[in-house]
């Protein structure tokens, strides 16, 4: 059984790429088979995976008709990639104007892969609604911070009526607290807070500040192939693998 998970969140620089990029490289360090798909125009998780982000992406393959696996690429972790760029704020546009909605999960269905990442933009566009249309769990990486807060019950009601409409069988299967500084009187608090409104949801794992986790997206490199995998690997995968 294959699994599509979205890495969302529509706050900024709450570790969505890094979950993304380091998920992708710890599943394919267990042999198996996995593809990451950078679907931010930024392009972060591209060059956290050693892609070039001037290759084929999603924007040729739905504007040009072109293969989705003619945009598959090798990344340094072990997985594959469909990078990002630029090109994919055209993408959205394309997406509304032609009615494209739901094309991903249409352009998934035949690829053979154990596990299929997508790496989502900090809002709830249209790319990102393409993840959550395709996907079959989404998980939520939250920064302890109020700010992070914001906006997550949106896209749990987003989902949520995805699914009663019958567009999805897509279901947050957790949240993720990511950046974590327990000493920080803050970060304790909205942690209290997440445990309170999302009892069901959040994992008892917490993933903690890491310099060497922070340098690894200058490499090229996921975190596998430095000091840090050992706390990513043994926190994220652990938590996402015995819940879904």
């Amino acid at each position: 059984m294959r699994h599509t998970i979205a890495i969302a969140n529509q706050k900024g620089g709450v570790g969505k790429t890094t979950t993304a990029v380091n998920l992708s490289a710890a599943l394919a360090a267990t042999k198996r088979k996995v593809l990451l798909i950078d679907l931010d125009p930024q392009g972060n998780a591209s060059t956290a995976a050693g892609a070039n982000k001037n290759e084929k992406n999603l924007f040729e393959v739905y504007t040009q008709n072109l293969p989705i696996q003619d945009s598959i690429l090798k990344s340094s972790g072990g997985y594959e990639v469909i990078p990002g760029g630029e090109n994919l704020i055209a993408l959205e546009v394309f997406i509304r104007d032609n009615q494209k909605q739901g094309e991903l999960k249409k352009l998934l269905i035949d690829l053979e892969y154990d596990f299929i990442i997508l790496d989502t933009p900090p809002s709830l566009n249209q790319l990102t609604l393409e993840s959550l249309f395709a996907a079959t769990a989404t998980l939520i990486p939250l920064q302890c911070e109020y700010y992070s807060l914001e906006g997550i019950s949106s896209l749990i009601n987003t989902i949520n009526t995805l699914n009663n409409k019958n567009l999805t069988n897509n279901r947050v299967f957790g949240i993720i607290r990511t950046m974590v500084d327990m000493r920080n009187n803050l970060a304790k608090e909205v942690s209290e807070e997440l445990e309170k409104h999302f009892p069901n949801l959040v994992f008892n794992t917490l993933i903690p500040r890491n310099v060497k986790l922070a340098e690894a997206p200058s490499h090229g490199v996921s975190a596998h192939t430095i000091y840090a995998i050992f706390i990513w690997r043994q926190s994220i995968f652990s938590a996402c693998w015995r819940t879904y």
